[in-house]
């Protein structure tokens, strides 16, 4: 099937944005709305695959972690991974859904040159979990139909004349988490990715990486009339692995049904690719529906039972989750909340932000390590291609370089240039201070001296402060921090420099 350009595709996505079910924003859509589902496939971080005891290690030789199970030899039976099951009551519990303590594994039939076995070990009419809910930033609540436990087929890779087939994934646990079909925008479904993806990694069940595909998601798009209860047809984008890409491909779908609609042509219920190269989506399949696939219970697994004992114990022992922590971040701390977001979006970083709490002394206080975190330390760690715990710049010295600031021994502009050393060579920020001779300079008189300098040097700006111009005690103090090379106490310059001022005002 051709797969036609019908429109240009709107560059700004931000600009499609729906509220409370109202038409897109920014694009006329006409009578139409957007009803986006999503589908996400996380895989969980366990050492083994879901039936069998092969290693789920990434990258390692094509084919090279297999066995007769995951491969789907006749005669052989699966077990289920304890752990997997494990994660997977976790996840449920995050986002607040019901828990069915008998759920059954069924097979899902389709051949596909990846898939070994001719099918998928999954659940199907009676998953392990029901009706979870995600909140947006916006307040809106997106609803989880449900989550079930599956296992991954392996992958194809192709070239220019050939295919080739590594199975080492086929087999790994994932869990498939279906919303109800409630998103209206490519915005919302980016953050609502955004925030399982988080959950995950704070559950430490997942390492949510969408480079490796350990954490990827297929989009449902359709359009229906506004006010209308009646469903589009929809179309399924498969494999989409980048936030940016997410919100292109569903955009360039949104458009070209709307182009189809517009043009009196039925939308084809189909399974389609992204190609980021083309900014277009391109046919796979027809789309088929649940009876295609002719499940039915699988029978060499058991029903999966879960006592409640099991479950609450489990739960005992999860984490804080990312909006917990936020708010904790916000009331213990005292920090601002859009501070309290950055750090807890990224628990690498949030853990790095109570780290350097603990380590600092106590008069540093949270907002002005928050501050140090979220800036210069970021800046560096970006700039040097860093992941966020590093061994160049770790909470110890980084509390340690906080600690020098707060007893004076460097000002906050030393500390800068402190940092960048720390972020080049990884030593301590005492050693830098002590090898490059950036000590503080707390001497009364050396700070007079200069500050007399600068005021004989700028009669006209000391004439305009005198005479009402009272931000140009800015300048005075950045003249006199200058002529020591930032190594004076700024807090000294300050009220030294208002004394000096006083004492001329008086002649």
């Amino acid at each position: 099937m051709e797969n036609k350009i019908y429109y240009k595709v709107p560059t700004n996505m931000n600009d499609l944005k729906t509220t409370n079910n109202n038409a897109e924003k920014g694009f006329n859509l006409g009578s139409y709305e957007p009803v986006i589902g999503l589908e996400v496939h996380c895989q969980l971080k366990t050492n083994t695959k879901l039936f069998c005891s092969c290693s789920v290690n990434f990258g390692d030789l094509p084919n090279a972690n297999t066995c007769p199970i995951c491969l789907g030899y006749p005669g052989v039976l699966p077990v289920i991974n304890k752990t997997a099951v494990d994660f997977a009551i976790m996840m449920a519990k995050a986002i607040e859904a019901e828990i069915r303590t008998t759920s059954v594994f069924s097979r899902k039939q389709y051949f596909y040159p990846d898939l070994p076995k001719g099918y998928q070990i999954t659940q199907y009419d009676l998953p392990y979990c029901e009706n979870g809910r995600i909140v947006l930033s916006s307040g809106k609540e997106i609803g989880i139909t449900r989550i079930h436990m599956e296992e991954d087929a392996g992958k194809s890779v192709h070239g220019d004349k050939r295919s080739f087939i590594d199975l080492n994934r086929a087999g790994t646990p994932l869990l498939e988490i279906v919303t109800d079909p409630v998103l209206s925008s490519p915005s919302e479904a980016s953050e609502y990715l955004k925030k399982i993806r988080l959950i995950a990694q704070y559950l430490e069940i997942s390492d949510g990486n969408l480079e490796e595909g350990s954490f990827r998601c297929d989009a449902n798009v359709s359009l229906k009339r506004i006010g209308s209860d009646q469903l589009g047809t929809r179309v399924e984008i498969k494999n989409l692995n980048s936030y940016r890409n997410i919100e292109k491909a569903i955009t360039y779908e949104i458009f070209r049904q709307k182009d189809l609609l517009d043009n009196g042509e039925k939308i084809v219920q189909e399974t389609v690719l992204y190609d980021p190269s083309s900014g277009k989506t391109q046919s796979m399949r027809g789309k088929e529906d649940s009876h295609d696939y002719r499940y039915f219970p699988d029978p060499d697994l058991k029903p999966l039972i879960l006592t409640e004992d099991r479950i609450e114990n489990i739960i005992s022992k999860m984490p804080e989750l990312p909006e917990a922590r936020k708010m904790r971040f916000i009331s213990d701390y005292k920090i601002a909340s859009d501070d309290a977001v950055a750090l807890t979006n990224d628990k690498a970083l949030a853990d790095f932000f109570e780290e350097s709490i603990g380590l600092a002394d106590k008069v540093v206080l949270p907002k002005t390590i928050a501050n140090w975190v979220l800036s210069d330390y970021l800046k560096e760690v970006h700039k040097h291609h860093l992941p966020i715990i590093n061994t160049r710049i770790t909470s110890k010295t980084f509390s340690e370089l906080l600690n020098l600031i707060s007893n004076d021994t460097i000002s906050g502009k030393i500390a800068k240039t402190v940092i960048e050393v720390m972020a080049e060579t990884g030593d301590s920020p005492k050693a830098i201070v002590e090898a490059k001779g950036l000590v503080q300079i707390i001497d009364k008189s050396a700070i007079a001296e200069a500050i007399d300098k600068v005021l004989d040097e700028n009669p006209n700006q000391l004439e305009q402060y005198l005479s009402g111009k009272e931000k140009l005690l800015g300048f005075f103090v950045g003249q006199v921090m200058k002529l020591s090379k930032g190594k004076f106490n700024p807090g000294l310059v300050n009220e030294t420099l208002k004394v000096h001022i006083n004492e001329r005002s008086k002649k």
